[in-house]
């Protein structure tokens, strides 16, 4: 009989707290995501969020506890192979976008291909255009623009650039950070299509961290901070 998938995220009995801080922030027993699953994660400012992605993501290491991605534990890592971990396994769109300015559009879309051989590999195998031209084409960017440095854009196109970086290579994970804070309507819903359906297509799991209420319906599964964190309970 064939085994199942690991899990994408496995987090058991995770702990932490700020250095200097006089209590945890995060104290949480269980969460899991599985391969595919869209997660939407809400709660109010202040309450961990941020933390606790760093966390998942291997950027933070948790004072107790398993932070495990694809079954592997993040404390038992090196700084160096958890860098190189996440770079082949984790997408990440930030809530300020992190583009590099003076680079084309083009170019910031095709980095991580640059630090993940894995990610490069897939994406070398994908029918098709080029991989980074078909997520631009895919978010509607005008072709004109690809050429341009990545700073010379409106908010709303360096988001879509932004998403287009976190799914090139099919990452297995895709964490997404207040995405959609800086969109209106029409540009979110187009964002929030492109990216449940790339992620779905690549059998990407997906992290959502938003405020927006009116985006939790699109999602397998809705989790509530304060109501799984512990610690808010303090």
């Amino acid at each position: 009989m064939t085994a199942p998938p690991a899990l994408t995220l496995d987090l058991q009995d995770l702990r932490y707290r700020w250095p200097g801080a006089a209590a945890d922030i995060l104290w949480i027993s269980r969460l899991q995501l599985a391969p595919g699953a869209a997660v939407f994660l809400r709660g109010p400012s202040g309450c961990g969020k941020s933390t606790l992605l760093s966390l998942l993501a291997g950027v933070l290491q948790a004072d107790a506890g398993a932070v495990r991605l694809l079954g592997q534990d993040w404390s038992a890592l090196a700084g160096g192979t958890r860098d190189r971990r996440r770079a082949d396994h984790v997408g990440y769109i930030f809530q300020q976008f992190n583009l590099l300015p003076y680079l084309s559009v083009i170019d910031n879309v095709r980095l991580p291909l640059r630090f993940s051989r894995e990610r490069a590999r897939r994406a070398a195998a994908a029918a098709g255009p080029g991989p980074a031209e078909q997520l631009l084409e895919l978010s509607g960017l005008d072709a004109r623009l690809w050429p341009q440095p990545a700073g010379a854009l409106s908010v709303g196109q360096q988001q879509r650039v932004a998403a287009a970086r976190a799914l090139i290579g099919a990452p297995e994970l895709v964490i997404a950070d207040e995405p959609t804070s800086a969109l209106d309507e029409a540009l979110r819903e187009s964002f929030m299509t492109l990216l449940l359906q790339r992620c779905a297509a690549a059998g990407s799991a997906l992290l959502f961290v938003s405020h927006d209420l009116r985006l939790a319906s699109r999602f397998d599964q809705v989790i509530d901070l304060p109501t799984l964190n512990q610690a808010s309970a303090l």
